[in-house]
């Protein structure tokens, strides 16, 4: 018998396609493959989160997909059978953003399909319109060329994924599962059309929900705006928006008011446009806010519309879906100085009324400058605006009491990875003013499965809704005809009309777990991981995804969807803020992928901590002009620091004297009692008020982060000097330290500890530079 012939090693080993050659092992073995054989107990199944389809995924959708690929992975060693699907959310407004870049057109819903059409070879500036289902098809083909590349970044990190689930959010199977759930709602009574105030993006010209709103601060000014009373006094009221007066319906005050008191049940006339307008009082009036006294128009803010509601007052419409002020003037507004705004956008308009108010003399004094939040879309680049329209909307707990306690006791039945997350969810579900608004006016989505009778004079019957049966979906209502009728009838009086709206992204991404589980389509899957074991996601859509999916599981089938969720924080770019695809400062993983292989990118990811309980956040504050723990800046009115404080997890933590923390900063306990890691990341140069003076510099101590300053008196002055001189100069020494409480303070408050039997006190080494000792 011979030898075994010893091995040869390369002479430059190299990890180049090693993630090709066992990716396709994996696929021929079906190492992963899930087996439908195990009963439900030894199964374990994953809520897979669907990125979003447009453009390319960065570093932070690694981070946290190789979380959930190790509890997959550490499942399957427990010896239970893991479902691990993964889907493609290709539908909605960001596909349609970047379909109108990449191709260079805009949908025109009026224009005839075109079925040879091509899109131009290079975009010009100006935008081709082109018809609705030649804009359908550019998305259908720009998202598969998406999907190729987000397959190829998933399978060469390694994710256990099997392929064979694969599902899309804009496919046959997930229209058919979301008309079929928004049917069910609708027999429930659970969906419903309304006429209503909606929130609009004028830029995108569609309706937005509630948890897709944002607030950004802007600039403003305060009008001081003189209404006259019964007497021909005049009554100040100021406001932001004075272009809205001529939709005016009424004036407010705070019923505890003693300076109104007299006015509550009489009657104002607008300043310009001489309309009278009852004086209500409410308790959302604010005396301290302006004059006291608040003017409702239909509609300014959310507040108009609770006033608009609570109060029964008429309606003023004025601002059309385009953002501009509409032609004809309300009931009973004058048609002159109306005519002086027509057609004009807001900001325009509110120039013009101020001008016109200063020339009547209705305008006390010059407009008082601020700076306030506004009401924006996520996505959206201009201020929201309300307007009346007749929009989709879904119960959701928000005018309903008892769904709402429903909603909460799931939300405490749920499991919480961090634990604290689940507040997120309670303060979320108890600050709902309104029911989820589902409808889209836009055109890659799931179709709202619904046709209107028209009356003999051609007006839409709404009361009445047409429906196709569960068996016909999915449909098309704008190119199909409902039960009944022919495509000879549409648009006609005694015909019908198709609903024109789409669904919200969010009422198909909240059926994942029916999607993927094969829901009214596979019973056999679906009972084998259904209800699911693992919901993981990021935490600032536990409003939106998380949230929705508890609705839409409650609603249909009265558990939740999955029994854990796992929240997973950020990752940060180079400006220390989120990294989004939407911002564009997104890092793809290509470069590390190519650079260190998977197996060096994955052991990073696995190598993070969770960041809610030992890490916090510094932010540089604009008014301070340096990193600082805490801005000296009143946070009702700083407008460059973050909104939250700092999460602790012990109450008694000394570091909740601190409001910010630097990202990078780790602490593991009190000082002098556990060892600090200090930052390695150097501290950015000062861009404010704080100036590096040359006497002032670095600790070189172990990478301590801190500032140390030498200074001199004599006589009570200080001066600056060669710190060797001796004589009467006497030599003070300070430092400033970020120290392990995560603050940077002059003096840190550590609490004295007594040490050893005669006592003493431990200080805190780190107050002077120094990494204290382990």
């Amino acid at each position: 018998m011979s030898a075994p012939r010893p091995r040869r090693l390369p002479d430059k080993p190299s990890l180049d396609g090693l993630e090709d050659t066992w990716g396709r092992r994996w696929d021929e073995e079906k190492t992963y493959a899930f087996d439908r054989s195990k009963q439900r107990a030894e199964v374990y199944a994953i809520d897979t989160p669907p990125p979003t389809v447009s453009g390319s995924l960065h570093i932070g959708h690694v981070f946290s997909y190789t979380h959930t690929d190790l509890i997959a992975r550490y499942q399957r060693m427990r010896g239970r059978t893991v479902f691990y699907p993964m889907g493609w959310d290709d539908n909605g407004l960001p596909t349609e953003r970047r379909v109108q870049h990449y191709f260079g057109v805009r949908c025109d819903p009026y224009l005839p399909y075109e079925p040879e059409f091509q899109p131009p070879e290079q975009p010009g500036k100006e935008q081709q319109p082109v018809s609705r289902r030649n804009f359908i098809e550019l998305c259908h083909r720009l998202t598969a060329i998406d999907e190729e590349a987000y397959e190829r970044i998933w399978r060469r990190l390694g994710l256990s994924v099997d392929w064979t689930y694969l599902y899309t959010t804009i496919g046959d199977a997930a229209r058919a599962a979301s008309q079929r759930a928004f049917l069910r709602n609708l027999a429930r009574d659970e969906a419903y059309s309304a006429h209503a105030p909606t929130l609009w993006d004028v830029t995108y010209g569609t309706a937005v929900a509630q948890a897709e709103l944002e607030d950004r601060e802007r600039p403003g000014a305060y009008h001081r705006l003189l209404f006259t009373d019964g007497y021909g006094k005049s009554v100040p009221i100021e406001t932001t928006r004075p272009e809205l007066l001529p939709a005016c319906v009424a004036a407010v005050c705070h019923p505890d008011d003693e300076r109104y008191q007299h006015l509550i049940g009489t009657r104002l006339r607008t300043p310009l446009f001489d309309v009278e307008v009852p004086v209500h009082a409410h308790r959302l009036a604010e005396p301290d806010k302006g004059s006291g006294v608040a003017m409702v128009c239909t509609f300014g803010d959310l507040t108009d519309v609770t006033w608009w509601r609570e109060l029964n007052l008429p309606t003023r419409a004025m601002i059309g879906r385009a953002g501009r002020v509409v032609a004809d003037p309300p009931e009973s507004v004058a048609p002159a100085p109306y005519a002086e705004i027509s057609g004009l956008t807001a900001k325009q308009a509110r120039r013009r009324i101020a001008e016109l108010l200063a020339a009547a003399g209705a305008l006390d004094g010059e407009p008082r400058e601020i700076t306030h939040p506004v009401k924006f879309y996520e996505r959206g680049e201009q201020p929201l605006e309300i307007v009346t329209t007749r929009q989709w909307y879904l119960r959701n707990g928000g005018r309903d009491t008892p769904l709402r306690e429903q909603l909460l006791d799931r939300g405490a039945e749920l499991t919480w990875t961090p634990e604290f997350m689940r507040h997120r969810y309670q303060h979320w579900v108890e600050g709902l003013t309104g029911d989820w608004l589902i409808s889209r006016q836009r055109y890659f989505g799931v179709p709202i499965p619904v046709w209107h009778r028209l009356d003999e004079m051609g007006l839409p019957m709404y009361d009445a809704p047409l429906v196709p049966s569960e068996g016909e979906l999915p449909v098309d209502p704008s190119s199909q005809a409902p039960p009944g009728f022919d495509e000879s009838q549409r648009g006609r009086p005694g015909g019908f009309i198709a609903d024109p709206d789409v669904m919200d992204t969010w009422a198909t991404s909240s059926l994942t777990p029916q999607l993927a589980g094969g829901w009214e389509r596979d019973p056999d899957l679906y009972g084998r991981v259904f209800p699911m074991d693992l919901r993981p996601q990021s935490h600032e859509i536990i409003r939106t995804w998380l949230f929705s999916t508890v609705v839409r599981s409650h609603l249909e089938h009265g558990v939740l969807p999955w029994r854990r969720a796992v929240i997973s924080g950020w990752i940060l770019d180079p400006d220390r803020k989120k990294m989004s695809k939407s911002r564009g400062k997104a890092v793809t993983p290509d470069e590390w992928l190519d650079k260190y292989g998977a197996d060096a990118v994955r052991y990073w990811a696995a190598s993070g901590r969770r960041a809610w309980t030992r890490r916090s956040t510094r932010t540089r504050c604009a008014s301070a002009g340096d990193w600082r723990s805490s801005c000296s800046t009143p946070r009702s009115s700083c407008s460059a620091c973050a909104r939250r404080p700092v999460t602790r997890s012990r109450s008694a933590n000394p570091a909740s004297r601190c409001r910010r923390a630097r990202s990078v900063s780790h602490w593991t306990g009190p000082c002098s009692r556990r060892s600090q890691r200090w930052s390695v990341t150097p501290r950015p140069p000062s861009s404010g008020t704080t100036t590096q003076r040359p006497w002032m510099r670095r600790s070189a101590s172990s990478g301590c982060s801190a500032t140390t300053t030498w200074s001199w008196s004599r006589s009570g002055r200080t001066a600056r000097a060669d710190p060797t001189a001796r004589g009467r100069r006497r030599r003070r020494w300070r430092s400033r330290c970020r120290c392990s409480y995560g603050c940077s303070r002059r003096s840190c408050r550590t609490p004295p500890r007594r040490s050893g039997p005669g006592g003493g006190t431990a200080r805190c080494t780190a107050r002077r530079g120094r990494p204290p000792a382990s």
